[in-house]
Protein backbone atom coordinates (compact mmCIF):
# COMPACT_ATOMS: atom_id res chain seq x y z
CA UNK A 1 0.00 0.00 0.00
CA UNK A 2 1.16 3.42 -0.79
CA UNK A 3 0.81 6.00 2.15
CA UNK A 4 -0.08 9.51 1.73
CA UNK A 5 -1.54 12.37 3.71
CA UNK A 6 -3.64 13.91 0.84
CA UNK A 7 -5.57 12.41 -2.38
CA UNK A 8 -6.59 15.01 -4.40
CA UNK A 9 -9.10 14.67 -7.57
CA UNK A 10 -8.71 16.79 -10.51
CA UNK A 11 -5.91 18.48 -11.97
CA UNK A 12 -6.98 21.83 -13.01
CA UNK A 13 -5.87 25.19 -11.16
CA UNK A 14 -7.75 24.57 -8.00
CA UNK A 15 -5.53 21.38 -7.60
CA UNK A 16 -2.45 22.74 -8.98
CA UNK A 17 -2.38 25.61 -6.61
CA UNK A 18 -3.35 22.87 -3.63
CA UNK A 19 -0.41 20.76 -4.53
CA UNK A 20 1.60 23.76 -4.29
CA UNK A 21 0.74 24.46 -0.44
CA UNK A 22 1.41 20.51 0.33
CA UNK A 23 4.41 20.48 -1.16
CA UNK A 24 5.64 24.02 0.61
CA UNK A 25 4.02 21.90 3.76
CA UNK A 26 6.68 18.85 3.26
CA UNK A 27 3.25 16.84 2.71
CA UNK A 28 2.68 13.59 0.46
CA UNK A 29 0.05 13.23 -1.83
CA UNK A 30 -1.55 11.95 -5.11
CA UNK A 31 -3.36 12.81 -7.65
CA UNK A 32 -5.90 11.56 -10.05
CA UNK A 33 -6.88 12.82 -13.43
CA UNK A 34 -8.99 11.84 -16.66
CA UNK A 35 -8.54 15.30 -18.46
CA UNK A 36 -12.33 15.37 -18.37
CA UNK A 37 -12.90 18.90 -17.45
CA UNK A 38 -11.75 21.37 -19.72
CA UNK A 39 -12.26 24.96 -18.08
CA UNK A 40 -8.85 25.94 -16.69
CA UNK A 41 -7.44 24.98 -19.89
CA UNK A 42 -9.83 26.71 -22.35
CA UNK A 43 -9.58 29.81 -19.94
CA UNK A 44 -7.92 33.33 -21.26
CA UNK A 45 -5.88 33.14 -18.25
CA UNK A 46 -5.69 36.81 -17.47
CA UNK A 47 -5.53 38.05 -14.05
CA UNK A 48 -7.35 41.44 -13.38
CA UNK A 49 -8.27 43.10 -9.85
CA UNK A 50 -10.93 45.54 -11.18
CA UNK A 51 -13.83 44.45 -12.60
CA UNK A 52 -14.09 46.45 -15.93
CA UNK A 53 -18.06 46.60 -16.53
CA UNK A 54 -18.11 48.83 -13.40
CA UNK A 55 -15.15 50.01 -12.19
CA UNK A 56 -15.01 47.81 -9.13
CA UNK A 57 -12.80 45.99 -7.26
CA UNK A 58 -12.73 41.64 -7.49
CA UNK A 59 -13.14 40.53 -4.26
CA UNK A 60 -9.82 40.42 -1.90
CA UNK A 61 -7.90 41.20 -4.99
CA UNK A 62 -4.90 42.37 -2.99
CA UNK A 63 -5.01 39.61 -1.22
CA UNK A 64 -5.20 37.17 -3.94
CA UNK A 65 -2.66 38.80 -6.39
CA UNK A 66 -0.35 38.63 -2.97
CA UNK A 67 -0.40 35.18 -2.81
CA UNK A 68 -0.68 34.28 -6.20
CA UNK A 69 1.75 35.95 -8.09
CA UNK A 70 5.28 34.29 -5.75
CA UNK A 71 2.35 30.91 -6.44
CA UNK A 72 3.37 31.05 -10.33
CA UNK A 73 7.09 32.49 -9.50
CA UNK A 74 7.21 29.08 -7.75
CA UNK A 75 6.05 27.11 -10.18
CA UNK A 76 8.04 28.66 -12.88
CA UNK A 77 10.94 28.05 -11.53
CA UNK A 78 10.31 24.52 -10.18
CA UNK A 79 9.09 23.91 -14.48
CA UNK A 80 11.74 25.51 -15.56
CA UNK A 81 9.20 27.29 -18.11
CA UNK A 82 7.30 30.74 -18.21
CA UNK A 83 3.25 30.44 -17.24
CA UNK A 84 3.19 34.22 -15.77
CA UNK A 85 3.10 36.98 -18.47
CA UNK A 86 2.51 40.64 -16.09
CA UNK A 87 1.31 43.10 -18.52
CA UNK A 88 -1.49 45.64 -18.35
CA UNK A 89 -4.92 45.45 -19.43
CA UNK A 90 -6.33 48.23 -21.30
CA UNK A 91 -9.62 49.35 -20.83
CA UNK A 92 -11.76 50.87 -24.47
CA UNK A 93 -13.79 53.59 -23.26
CA UNK A 94 -17.00 54.60 -25.18
CA UNK A 95 -18.10 57.80 -24.25
CA UNK A 96 -16.49 60.85 -22.22
CA UNK A 97 -18.39 59.84 -19.51
CA UNK A 98 -17.12 56.12 -19.12
CA UNK A 99 -13.55 58.36 -18.82
CA UNK A 100 -15.31 60.06 -16.18
CA UNK A 101 -16.27 56.95 -14.32
CA UNK A 102 -13.07 55.74 -14.35
CA UNK A 103 -11.82 59.17 -12.40
CA UNK A 104 -14.19 58.54 -9.72
CA UNK A 105 -13.46 55.02 -9.64
CA UNK A 106 -9.72 55.63 -9.48
CA UNK A 107 -9.70 58.13 -6.40
CA UNK A 108 -11.37 55.11 -4.18
CA UNK A 109 -8.46 53.75 -1.87
CA UNK A 110 -9.17 50.31 -2.87
CA UNK A 111 -8.84 51.11 -6.57
CA UNK A 112 -6.04 53.44 -6.15
CA UNK A 113 -3.70 51.31 -6.79
CA UNK A 114 -4.82 49.37 -9.28
CA UNK A 115 -6.21 52.20 -11.70
CA UNK A 116 -3.76 54.54 -13.55
CA UNK A 117 -5.05 58.14 -14.12
CA UNK A 118 -3.70 59.38 -16.69
CA UNK A 119 -6.26 58.50 -19.81
CA UNK A 120 -3.44 56.73 -22.85
CA UNK A 121 -4.53 57.82 -26.28
CA UNK A 122 -4.94 54.98 -28.56
CA UNK A 123 -1.56 54.92 -31.59
CA UNK A 124 -2.54 51.40 -32.82
CA UNK A 125 -3.88 52.03 -36.52
CA UNK A 126 -6.04 48.87 -35.97
CA UNK A 127 -7.57 49.51 -32.49
CA UNK A 128 -11.02 52.05 -32.74
CA UNK A 129 -10.71 53.69 -29.60
CA UNK A 130 -11.89 57.48 -30.10
CA UNK A 131 -12.28 57.89 -26.32
CA UNK A 132 -8.62 56.55 -25.01
CA UNK A 133 -8.30 53.53 -22.80
CA UNK A 134 -7.88 53.12 -19.18
CA UNK A 135 -4.87 51.12 -17.83
CA UNK A 136 -5.29 48.31 -15.60
CA UNK A 137 -2.08 48.02 -13.36
CA UNK A 138 -0.64 44.60 -11.34
CA UNK A 139 -2.79 42.64 -14.29
CA UNK A 140 -1.41 39.63 -16.69
CA UNK A 141 -1.97 36.32 -18.36
CA UNK A 142 -1.25 33.01 -16.56
CA UNK A 143 -1.03 30.43 -19.87
CA UNK A 144 -2.58 28.04 -18.35
CA UNK A 145 -2.72 25.31 -21.11
CA UNK A 146 1.08 25.14 -20.81
CA UNK A 147 0.60 25.92 -17.02
CA UNK A 148 -0.80 22.63 -16.27
CA UNK A 149 0.69 20.14 -19.14
CA UNK A 150 4.26 21.35 -17.56
CA UNK A 151 2.71 20.57 -13.79
CA UNK A 152 1.08 17.27 -14.87
CA UNK A 153 4.21 16.38 -16.54
CA UNK A 154 5.98 16.89 -13.49
CA UNK A 155 3.22 15.64 -10.74
CA UNK A 156 4.17 12.05 -13.72
CA UNK A 157 7.87 12.08 -13.48
CA UNK A 158 7.56 12.58 -9.38
CA UNK A 159 4.98 9.40 -9.27
CA UNK A 160 2.24 11.83 -7.99
CA UNK A 161 -0.30 11.49 -11.07
CA UNK A 162 -2.55 8.94 -12.08
CA UNK A 163 -4.11 9.83 -15.55
CA UNK A 164 -7.44 7.81 -15.12
CA UNK A 165 -11.00 8.31 -13.84
CA UNK A 166 -11.64 7.98 -9.99
CA UNK A 167 -14.06 5.68 -9.33
CA UNK A 168 -16.12 7.01 -5.88
CA UNK A 169 -17.42 3.19 -5.45
CA UNK A 170 -14.02 2.20 -4.35
CA UNK A 171 -13.69 4.44 -1.93
CA UNK A 172 -13.13 3.47 1.61
CA UNK A 173 -14.02 5.31 3.89
CA UNK A 174 -13.33 5.37 8.12
CA UNK A 175 -13.16 8.03 11.28
CA UNK A 176 -9.02 7.69 11.04
CA UNK A 177 -8.03 6.59 7.30
CA UNK A 178 -9.34 6.76 3.16
CA UNK A 179 -8.56 4.02 1.39
CA UNK A 180 -8.92 3.65 -2.40
CA UNK A 181 -7.27 0.64 -4.37
CA UNK A 182 -3.68 0.55 -3.41
CA UNK A 183 -3.86 3.66 -1.16
CA UNK A 184 -4.41 4.78 2.33
CA UNK A 185 -4.70 8.33 3.00
CA UNK A 186 -5.86 11.27 5.73
CA UNK A 187 -7.51 13.18 3.47
CA UNK A 188 -9.08 13.63 0.12
CA UNK A 189 -10.07 17.21 -1.65
CA UNK A 190 -12.32 16.93 -4.83
CA UNK A 191 -11.26 20.03 -7.01
CA UNK A 192 -13.03 18.64 -10.14
CA UNK A 193 -15.06 21.95 -10.85
CA UNK A 194 -18.39 20.99 -12.85
CA UNK A 195 -17.20 17.33 -12.39
CA UNK A 196 -18.75 17.54 -9.40
CA UNK A 197 -21.94 17.13 -10.37
CA UNK A 198 -20.72 13.37 -10.78
CA UNK A 199 -19.65 13.49 -7.26
CA UNK A 200 -22.05 11.43 -5.06
CA UNK A 201 -20.46 13.30 -2.31
CA UNK A 202 -20.90 16.74 -3.11
CA UNK A 203 -23.28 16.56 -5.77
CA UNK A 204 -25.35 19.06 -4.07
CA UNK A 205 -23.47 21.58 -3.46
CA UNK A 206 -25.23 25.09 -5.78
CA UNK A 207 -22.51 24.95 -8.58
CA UNK A 208 -23.89 26.22 -11.50
CA UNK A 209 -21.69 25.79 -14.12
CA UNK A 210 -21.64 28.14 -16.83
CA UNK A 211 -20.48 27.52 -20.37
CA UNK A 212 -17.41 29.97 -21.98
CA UNK A 213 -15.82 30.29 -25.22
CA UNK A 214 -12.74 31.24 -26.67
CA UNK A 215 -11.01 32.04 -30.12
CA UNK A 216 -7.93 32.36 -31.23
CA UNK A 217 -7.25 34.33 -33.93
CA UNK A 218 -4.08 35.06 -36.33
CA UNK A 219 -3.59 38.98 -36.86
CA UNK A 220 -0.38 39.95 -38.45
CA UNK A 221 -1.02 43.69 -38.80
CA UNK A 222 -2.64 44.06 -35.13
CA UNK A 223 0.69 44.22 -33.09
CA UNK A 224 -0.12 44.76 -29.79
CA UNK A 225 1.49 42.82 -26.54
CA UNK A 226 -1.07 43.11 -23.68
CA UNK A 227 -4.44 43.03 -23.42
CA UNK A 228 -7.47 45.15 -24.33
CA UNK A 229 -11.22 45.07 -23.08
CA UNK A 230 -14.17 46.34 -24.67
CA UNK A 231 -17.54 44.28 -25.83
CA UNK A 232 -14.74 41.27 -25.42
CA UNK A 233 -11.36 40.87 -24.21
CA UNK A 234 -8.74 40.51 -26.69
CA UNK A 235 -5.05 39.47 -25.20
CA UNK A 236 -1.90 38.58 -27.00
CA UNK A 237 -0.74 35.36 -26.90
CA UNK A 238 2.75 36.00 -28.66
CA UNK A 239 3.57 35.31 -33.29
CA UNK A 240 0.72 37.71 -33.77
CA UNK A 241 -2.07 35.40 -31.81
CA UNK A 242 -4.81 36.53 -29.80
CA UNK A 243 -7.05 34.96 -27.30
CA UNK A 244 -10.97 36.49 -27.22
CA UNK A 245 -13.82 36.01 -26.02
CA UNK A 246 -15.86 34.76 -23.89
CA UNK A 247 -19.19 33.88 -24.05
CA UNK A 248 -21.67 33.16 -21.22
CA UNK A 249 -24.01 30.13 -21.67
CA UNK A 250 -26.42 29.06 -18.68
CA UNK A 251 -27.81 25.93 -20.15
CA UNK A 252 -25.71 23.81 -22.49
CA UNK A 253 -23.11 21.88 -20.43
CA UNK A 254 -20.91 20.57 -22.82
CA UNK A 255 -17.61 21.15 -24.03
CA UNK A 256 -18.41 21.55 -27.32
CA UNK A 257 -17.96 24.79 -29.53
CA UNK A 258 -20.65 26.38 -30.80
CA UNK A 259 -21.02 28.19 -34.08
CA UNK A 260 -23.09 30.82 -32.27
CA UNK A 261 -20.53 31.52 -29.94
CA UNK A 262 -17.94 31.87 -32.23
CA UNK A 263 -20.00 34.36 -34.37
CA UNK A 264 -20.92 36.11 -31.25
CA UNK A 265 -17.26 36.59 -30.66
CA UNK A 266 -16.56 37.60 -33.96
CA UNK A 267 -19.11 40.45 -34.34
CA UNK A 268 -17.64 42.25 -31.20
CA UNK A 269 -14.34 41.92 -31.88
CA UNK A 270 -15.04 44.18 -35.70
CA UNK A 271 -16.73 46.42 -33.45
CA UNK A 272 -13.34 48.01 -32.62
CA UNK A 273 -10.49 45.70 -34.26
CA UNK A 274 -10.41 47.01 -37.77
CA UNK A 275 -7.82 44.52 -39.25
CA UNK A 276 -8.31 41.36 -41.23
CA UNK A 277 -7.61 38.50 -38.62
CA UNK A 278 -8.35 34.44 -39.77
CA UNK A 279 -10.17 32.67 -36.88
CA UNK A 280 -6.88 29.41 -35.92
CA UNK A 281 -8.64 27.82 -32.87
CA UNK A 282 -11.81 27.81 -31.15
CA UNK A 283 -12.35 25.94 -27.92
CA UNK A 284 -15.29 25.55 -25.15
CA UNK A 285 -15.42 24.95 -21.02
CA UNK A 286 -18.10 25.04 -18.05
CA UNK A 287 -16.87 27.49 -15.86
CA UNK A 288 -17.36 26.07 -11.81
CA UNK A 289 -19.82 29.34 -11.30
CA UNK A 290 -21.87 30.42 -7.58
CA UNK A 291 -24.69 31.79 -7.72
CA UNK A 292 -23.35 34.23 -5.25
CA UNK A 293 -20.08 34.58 -7.21
CA UNK A 294 -18.01 32.84 -3.79
CA UNK A 295 -15.80 29.88 -3.83
CA UNK A 296 -16.85 26.41 -2.44
CA UNK A 297 -15.00 25.33 0.17
CA UNK A 298 -15.18 22.97 2.91
CA UNK A 299 -15.46 19.57 4.85
CA UNK A 300 -18.09 17.10 3.95
CA UNK A 301 -21.15 17.44 6.84
CA UNK A 302 -20.82 13.63 7.47
CA UNK A 303 -17.03 12.44 6.57
CA UNK A 304 -14.55 14.41 8.54
CA UNK A 305 -11.96 13.72 6.17
CA UNK A 306 -13.74 14.83 2.63
CA UNK A 307 -13.18 18.03 1.08
CA UNK A 308 -13.77 20.43 -1.35
CA UNK A 309 -12.32 23.16 -3.45
CA UNK A 310 -14.30 24.52 -6.03
CA UNK A 311 -16.42 27.08 -7.32
CA UNK A 312 -13.35 29.64 -8.61
CA UNK A 313 -15.39 30.87 -11.29
CA UNK A 314 -14.15 33.04 -13.98
CA UNK A 315 -11.17 34.25 -11.58
CA UNK A 316 -9.54 30.81 -10.84
CA UNK A 317 -5.79 31.93 -11.47
CA UNK A 318 -6.14 34.71 -8.99
CA UNK A 319 -8.71 33.06 -6.34
CA UNK A 320 -7.05 29.70 -6.79
CA UNK A 321 -3.64 30.01 -4.46
CA UNK A 322 -5.74 32.21 -2.08
CA UNK A 323 -8.49 29.35 -1.01
CA UNK A 324 -6.06 26.19 -1.58
CA UNK A 325 -4.06 28.37 1.66
CA UNK A 326 -7.15 28.64 3.27
CA UNK A 327 -8.73 25.07 2.83
CA UNK A 328 -4.70 23.87 3.84
CA UNK A 329 -5.21 26.16 7.36
CA UNK A 330 -8.94 24.68 7.96
CA UNK A 331 -7.85 20.97 7.75
CA UNK A 332 -4.23 21.22 9.22
CA UNK A 333 -4.45 24.28 11.65
CA UNK A 334 -7.72 23.76 12.23
CA UNK A 335 -8.47 27.58 11.60
CA UNK A 336 -11.78 28.39 10.71
CA UNK A 337 -13.14 28.99 6.67
CA UNK A 338 -14.67 32.75 6.40
CA UNK A 339 -18.19 32.19 5.75
CA UNK A 340 -18.63 33.37 2.33
CA UNK A 341 -16.35 31.09 1.31
CA UNK A 342 -17.34 28.04 3.51
CA UNK A 343 -20.18 25.67 1.88
CA UNK A 344 -21.90 25.69 4.64
CA UNK A 345 -23.58 29.27 3.73
CA UNK A 346 -25.30 26.30 1.84
CA UNK A 347 -26.53 23.76 4.42
CA UNK A 348 -29.34 23.65 3.59
CA UNK A 349 -28.56 22.68 0.22
CA UNK A 350 -25.38 20.03 0.55
CA UNK A 351 -27.26 18.18 3.72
Amino acid sequence: MENVDYIIVGCGLASISFCEVLKANNKHFVVFDDASQQSSIVAAGLYNPVILKRFSEVWKAKEQLDIALPTYAKIEEELNTKVDYQHPIYRRFNSIEEQNLWFTASDKKSLEIFLSTRIRKNTNPYIDAPFGLGEVLHAGRVDTEHLISSYKNKLKETKRLREERFDYSKLKLSEAIISYEDINANHIVFAEGFGVKKNPYFNHIPLNGTKGEVITIKAPKLKFDSAVKSSVFIISIGNDLYKVGATYEWTDKTNQPTEKAKEEIITKLKTFITCDFEVVDHRAGIRPTVKDRRPLIGRHPEHKNLYVLNGLGTRGVMIGPYVAKKLFNFIEKDMALDSEININRFKDEVS
